[in-house]
């Protein structure tokens, strides 16, 4: 463990110690310069070098920079070392000879260039701050207009963990036991533990329970946590924006803050990573809580200096501080989250533009950038935290586990044991808070604020990917963050896992083959015939979900009877619009169809059988599986329904309106409900043939009123069997199907509900100036092509339901993939010179054969005949 540490000490020293350098020469520069210009104040100085000396010759400002300057490179005595400016020569204060050790082992105390006595300091003796301690120095330094006393207190505590930790305490009052026992505690210690903390004894009479920031072990830190509570802190957060929000308006104080945090970050990551402290005192948070309330992090001087350092610090915390720090921001309001948000958000996006990211050039080898993005992991859970949070309405898992092939595994062929496959992946601080993403019904801010576009640009998904499977500590993957990712980055990294998916049960079947000398058969294969698809599709795919579930991880392959179309992905297509097209027919009984809401919901009387819904399930979940986009009209509940979430009331705005208002009017109704409306806790429903279906809310339900004080609980048992007991049966087993094909990818992982719903169903923003903008030309033609212009200038000219029929005749749906037309990539080119040929399309490359007609005209009434009769015509 140790060797582990020294080695990963020496691969971060460099990066370290060059900041370190550079941030020490330029303040020795500065104390030299301030020596020369002010002097030390002591009228006996002998120092030629000091103002203060009587011989000294006085000299202007930019001289005094330039002697300054030489002063340094000889190493000139300094006679009074300025502590804001001579760094940390202890990660802590002089009262803790435990800080001094921790900081000696971590920097070999290189930060010390000169450690002489100090002729004159007002505060040296002043080891942590409190808000009128800040204002009481702030208001001498007004009256003599010399902040030089201030900028030094300033450099000295936000420059020392300790002494952070101890500053800006709540006043608290102990009790009688309390602060016995603190007695005993100090009446234990020996005379060199006491002559250390006799430094301190002023912050122990304003705030006894600092003591526990001095060292005390483990259980004193402990205790106060029990004390505390998992949200509360001992820092008090309201003093600490107060003299932020006084100090950083002056801007001779402000760089004290910069200074100071570009020494404190670096010795802060060290005894995270080396010394366990946050175990022995969890008040060390306070630290991180007081930094990150300085409202300028997000300047550019902090960005390049000392933020990027920090964040590599916070990344350190062990996984009960993030959760603590994500429940203490919760607390905050969206301003709040927001500045924080933006501050992690700058530091990512100046350094992913100020460097040339590539392939040979990871973004996740940068270490700023991972430590910021980490960080913002932490803001992310406390937006969900402290939104509308619905944590009590959870989904039952399947009564039944999702059989496993009947094949042999890869490693079973080659002789060794079969493993246990890992479950879904769930972040640990996830877990820590016992929340989901999906739990969230409004965060404090929107999700969509978390996304860093100028990262999506620069990352290699195909590299990311692997990181993400290969889940090693050395490389990062920034799937395992995936707010930060847009939907086009994370659909892209589904597709990965997707297809390597399909490559691993293709090698598997083409080696078991081998072994068991049976036919290959490395793909998802359906035959089916035009005129019966539901019978052929959903018999073959019961057969497969039956023998060997995993099959239908493989890809999909779809041959129509009699026809000679070879499956690229267009006929796959065409495959899933059909089914869609047949299953959601009101015809058939399976769903019920609102004119109102143009939405789809499951027949709670349906006739067909569970394996129906099964297989419905299954043909969403290959879907997403093979990349193809399905016309489906279903509520958002549904989605979250399918990520584990229950139906409640306010899903019913969504997918029963009338039953939605209805039920609001009533909680909002201000007379005697008993008495107006006269309704009981039965309800009555219709079903396919129009006969009313009669269901008790509660046990005798027909005798029991609703009143003005159960009406509450008759809206939620209503919504509760509209969207869950009504339906249970039939969304089971569609659940059940649709988990067959998706249970060990990372839908849930990377998605939440909404974006589950763009996925299978994608965008109905059609933007055909984006289209235009993507596509590419073949065969002769370009964009400057007379025949190109005038093709955009007819399609341009259509209506939004001509344009949709012409997305089908191209690429085999109506809507846009995620991220929009533009990700299409389209292509059109040359067939041959003009004619009266109709246009054609290769709907699995998404290509667009057209002839070079002679007129505009004649373009848009062949183009309008082949998109309007396309149907079993023109797509190969």
């Amino acid at each position: 463990s140790f060797i582990s540490c020294k080695k990963k000490s020496e691969s971060d020293s460099n990066n370290i110690i060059a900041v370190m350098k550079r941030a020490a020469a330029k303040h020795l520069i500065e104390r030299y310069y301030h020596q020369l210009t002010e002097g030390c104040g002591n009228e006996a100085c002998t120092n030629e070098a000091c103002g203060s000396s009587p011989g000294f010759q006085r000299m202007d400002n930019n001289a005094a920079a330039i002697k300054a300057l030489e002063l340094y490179k000889n190493n000139a005595k300094l006679c009074d070392p300025h502590p804001s400016k001579k760094g940390a020569s202890s990660a802590f204060p002089e009262n803790s000879a435990k800080g001094a050790h921790n900081f000696s082992a971590c920097s070999n105390g290189k930060m010390n260039h000169k450690d002489l006595p100090p002729t004159r300091e007002d505060f040296r003796d002043l080891n942590y701050l409190t808000e009128e301690k800040v204002y009481e120095i702030l208001s001498l330094c007004s009256e003599t207009e010399d902040y030089s006393p201030l900028i030094r207190v300033i450099g000295r505590v936000f420059s020392s963990a300790e002494s952070l930790v101890q500053s800006f305490r709540k006043a608290k009052q102990h009790t009688k036991e309390e602060l016995k026992s603190l007695q005993a505690k100090d009446e234990d210690k020996d005379e060199d533990e006491k002559e250390t903390a006799s430094g301190s004894s002023t912050a122990m009479e304003v705030e006894p329970e600092a003591s526990a920031s001095s060292g005390d072990g483990p259980s004193h830190g402990e205790n106060n946590v029990q004390k505390l509570g998992p949200v509360e802190v001992s820092v008090d957060i309201d003093a600490v924006r107060r003299v932020y929000e006084r100090l950083l308006s002056n801007e001779k104080i402000e760089a004290a803050f910069l200074n100071a945090l570009v020494y404190l970050s670096p010795n802060v990551e060290c005894d995270l990573t080396y010394h366990s402290v946050y175990a022995a005192d969890p008040n060390y948070l306070n630290v991180f809580i007081i930094v990150m309330e300085n409202s300028n992090l997000h300047s550019p001087e902090y960005l390049e200096i000392a933020l990027p350092q920090f964040c590599k610090a916070m990344s350190k915390l062990p996984l009960p501080a993030l959760a603590k720090l994500a429940r203490l921001w919760s607390q905050y309001g969206a301003d709040q989250i927001r500045r924080l948000v933006e501050t992690f958000q700058q530091l990512i996006t100046y350094t992913v533009i100020s460097n040339e990211f590539s392939s040979d050039n990871l973004v996740n080898e940068d270490d700023g950038v991972v430590a910021a993005t980490k960080c913002l992991k932490i803001v992310y859970y406390a937006n969900v935290l402290g939104g509308d949070l619905d944590t009590d309405h959870n989904e039952d898992d399947d009564d039944e586990p999702i059989p496993e092939s009947s094949e042999l595994t890869l490693q079973e062929l080659l002789g060794e044991e079969r493993r246990n496959k890992k479950g879904p992946r769930v972040d640990p601080l996830e877990t820590e808070l016992g929340i989901r993403a999906s739990d969230c019904r409004k965060p404090l801010i929107t999700f969509e604020d978390f996304i860093n576009e100028p990262l999506n640009e620069v990352l290699e998904m195909d590299k990311d990917y692997t990181f993400f499977k290969v889940e090693t500590e050395s490389k990062f993957s920034f799937m395992t963050c995936p707010f930060i990712l847009n939907a086009v980055t994370k659909n892209l990294g589904l597709y990965y896992d997707n297809r390597i998916r399909m490559y691993s049960e293709r090698r598997i079947t083409a080696l078991y083959s081998l072994v068991q000398g049976q036919q290959l058969n490395p793909y998802l294969r359906l035959k089916v015939r035009r005129d019966h698809i539901i019978d052929d599709a959903l018999v073959r795919l019961e057969m497969i979900a039956m023998e060997n579930p995993a099959d239908l991880k493989k890809q999909l392959y779809v041959e129509f009877e009699g026809e000679q179309g070879v499956d690229e992905g267009g006929v796959s297509k065409e495959f899933f619009q059909l089914v869609v097209e047949e299953i959601f027919n009101p015809d058939i009984g399976m769903f019920t169809y609102d004119e109102r809401t143009k939405l789809f919901w499951f027949n709670p009387s349906s006739f067909e059988n569970e394996g129906q819904f099964t297989l419905i399930g299954i043909v969403l979940g290959l879907a997403i599986y093979n990349n193809c986009i399905l016309d489906v009209h279903f509520p958002m509940v549904v989605y979250r329904k399918l990520m584990g979430k229950k139906g409640t009331f306010r899903d019913l705005a969504d997918s029963h309106p009338v039953l939605y208002q209805s039920l609001k009017d009533l909680l909002e109704y201000e007379g005697n409900v008993e008495d107006d409306m006269m309704i009981t806790f039965q309800i009555s429903q219709t079903d396919l043939f129009g006969n009313p279906l009669m269901y008790d809310l509660k046990e005798g339900g027909d005798k029991i009123p609703v009143t003005n004080e159960n009406r509450k609980d008759f809206v939620a048992l209503y919504a509760e069997y509209m969207l869950n007991k009504s339906v249970e049966k039939q969304f089971k087993a569609f659940r059940r199907g649709f988990h067959m094909v998706t249970n060990e990818s990372p839908l849930k992982y990377l998605f939440r509900p909404e974006e589950i719903e763009l996925l299978i169903c994608g965008s109905r923003n059609l933007d055909f100036q984006a289209l235009e903008d993507s596509t590419e030309y073949d065969g002769g033609y370009n964009k400057d092509s007379r025949i190109i212009k005038d093709f955009w200038e007819t399609v341009h000219s259509f209506g939004q339901e001509q344009k949709r029929l012409f997305l089908q005749f191209t690429t085999g749906t109506d809507r846009a993939p995620v991220g929009g037309l533009g990700k299409l990539k389209m292509i059109i080119a040359k067939n041959g010179p003009d004619s009266d040929r109709l246009p054609t399309s290769h709907t699995c490359f998404n290509v667009l054969l057209l002839p070079e007609y002679s007129t505009i005209e004649k373009l848009r009434e062949r183009l309008l005949k082949a998109i309007t009769y396309a149907k079993g015509f023109g797509m190969l």
